[in-house]
């Protein structure tokens, strides 16, 4: 093998592992960093590990949510029709936030069984529903009309 070829090869491995090492760094980013979305549904029939972020969607509970008198605590169910799951959140709520409303919490599944929500959004008018939520609740068999009828 002459000098020249040489070099070229060793060129050419060099940047094999230089992309290779690149694409590797950019998936574990991209994994760490995706936040995916799961129903009430999904939580009860998945075994999901506690301590990952995702985010969850449903309508909170009718008389679900309790608040603590001396913080800002609030304690909520959100469910798909199907399946419940208990949240809790620490923070001001968004003031569309109430029963039979639209939501997403981003948080994660803590070991005692609830969700602990770090950030709570609320659709923002009385038409839209977030699309993830929407089929959630055609999967449970609500209909997203029936579902914004309870909202007025």
């Amino acid at each position: 093998m002459t000098p020249t070829r040489k070099r070229r090869l060793i060129a050419v491995l060099v940047i094999i592992l230089g992309v290779g090492a690149a694409a590797v760094v950019a998936k574990k980013a991209l994994n760490e960093n995706m936040l995916f979305f799961v129903s009430p549904t999904d939580v009860k029939e998945q075994n999901l590990p506690a301590g990952k972020r995702f985010r969850l969607g449903g309508l909170v509970a009718g008389g679900s949510v309790s608040r603590a008198s001396d913080s800002l605590t609030v304690q909520f169910v959100v469910t798909d029709g199907a399946a419940s799951v208990d949240v809790t959140y620490d923070g001001i709520l968004p003031d569309l936030f109430r029963e039979g409303q639209g939501i997403i919490a981003i948080g994660e599944l803590r070991p005692e069984g609830y969700f602990e929500a770090a950030e709570v959004l609320a659709k923002h008018d009385e038409n839209y529903m977030p699309p993830e939520v929407a089929d959630a609740l055609e999967k449970a068999g609500h209909t997203v009309e029936s579902a914004t009828e309870t909202d007025t």
